[in-house]
């Protein structure tokens, strides 16, 4: 898979990368290559979040209409 990250330079020294396709994803690494190792670790963590479906409640209803 092939995902668009936008690096930049750090004013103090080294890089930070941000993923605009995932919000909030983004880390940040001394070299370029620490930048793309954390990186990675950094999407797969925000990839891999699970998140429950949530549960109808008394008012909630499902409506499936025909096309």
């Amino acid at each position: 898979m092939k995902i668009k990250i936008v690096v930049h330079e750090a004013e103090e020294g080294g890089f930070w990368a941000e993923v605009p396709a995932i919000p909030g994803c983004a880390s940040q690494g001394e070299s370029m290559d620490e930048l793309m190792q954390n990186l990675q670790e950094a999407i797969e963590g925000c990839l891999s979040i699970e998140v429950a479906a949530p549960e109808p409640g008394g008012v909630e209803r499902m409506l499936e209409l025909p096309a």
